[in-house]
Order: structure tokens, then C-alpha cells, then sequence
């Protein structure tokens, strides 16, 4: 066998654990781990079988929707990444020009409050649930394009309420947070 065919054995056995582990990597990360060109990676995938990262994402986020409570998978905005029902969840959405203003190319704001908005609702251990408080701070401006990535947290229950904070993110800079209480319509 030659040396070139034992690397790539390598490179594919370690590029399939890589994903396993990190559903979320980019063929141009994955490039870059392994010191090789994007369309290498990408004929590794293919030899292999991993689907592309759009078909990834979309994966794991058919299988969060089956545990949300709260709300229909057709009612989440984005594409929901991780969740702890009652703790945490973290959902992604690209953004687009059917989204923005029109002179100012700046994805309007009920968009990004949707987003953060069904992942706060979609992560309480809860069969209905409501807003009843929002306290809401766009940060900076978003543009088509853009993939927003939101983190909600469970921060406090008390008796039918539940404090969330949503934070969500573009890159590493934070372009919106809020803090919701949510309240469930269920007896407690």
C-alpha cells in the first residue's frame, strides 16, 4: 500500500471521528485541521458518506424538534441545534435579503425577536407557555447573510414562570439579548 492511500485512510478515519464529534464543522475547518484543499475534503465526505454541513444541521435539528414541548417544529424559527428541555438550547439561522429593510440592507428587527423568541419558548419543560415579559436589546445591526447563532438559558422557575436569557450571536459579536418570562398556562 502507498504512503499516499495510508494518509488519506488516516485523514478519512479521523475526519469522520471530527464529525462525529462536531456536526457543525465547515468543509474550509476541516480543510484547514488537515492541511489540505476544501475539494479534497469534500471527496473524502463523499468516499465516506457525510453528508454536506446544510443536510448536518438539518439532521440534528429534526431530532431536537421531537423534544420540544411547547411549540410545533413548523413554529421554531431557525434551526434548532442542541436542547436540554428545562435548562438550555442553542438554534441557528442564516439570514436573508427577503429579511431587510429595503434602503438599509438591515435585517428588521421582528425577525431576530422571532428567533430569540421561539428558542426561549421551545426550551421550558412546558406543554403551553406564553410571554408575558420581554426585556429586549438589539446590540448591533444585522445584514443579509448572516448566520445568527442564539443561546437560551433557563435561569430561574418559579411555580408556573420561567426566566430565560437568549443571547444571540453573530461570529463572536453579540447583536441581540433578552430576557424573557415565560409563563406556563399549565396547572402547576
Amino acid at each position: 500500500m502507498s504512503r499516499s492511500s495510508l494518509l488519506k485512510r488516516e485523514r478519512q478515519s479521523i475526519l469522520k471521528s471530527k464529525i462525529k464529534e462536531n456536526p457543525f464543522l465547515t468543509d474550509e475547518e476541516l480543510a484547514d485541521l488537515f492541511s489540505v484543499s476544501v475539494p479534497t475534503i469534500r471527496l473524502d465526505r463523499l468516499e465516506l458518506g457525510i453528508p454536506e454541513l446544510r443536510e448536518r444541521i438539518k439532521n440534528v435539528a429534526e431530532k431536537n424538534h421531537e423534544k420540544v414541548r411547547t411549540l410545533q417544529s413548523k413554529e421554531i424559527i431557525g434551526e434548532l441545534l442542541d436542547l436540554e428541555l428545562g435548562k438550555n438550547g442553542i438554534s441557528i439561522i442564516e439570514t436573508n435579503q427577503s429579511m431587510v429593510f429595503e434602503k438599509t440592507k438591515i435585517v428588521r428587527g421582528h425577525y431576530i425577536y422571532s428567533f430569540a423568541e421561539s428558542l426561549a419558548i421551545a426550551v421550558i419543560d412546558a406543554h403551553v407557555a406564553l410571554v408575558g415579559v420581554a426585556n429586549i436589546k438589539y446590540k448591533t445591526p444585522v445584514h443579509a447573510g448572516s448566520k445568527l447563532i442564539a443561546k437560551a438559558e433557563v435561569k430561574r422557575i418559579k411555580e408556573n414562570k420561567f426566566l430565560v436569557w437568549v443571547k444571540i450571536h453573530e461570529k463572536q459579536a453579540e447583536v441581540f439579548r433578552g430576557k424573557f418570562i415565560l409563563v406556563s398556562l399549565e396547572k402547576v
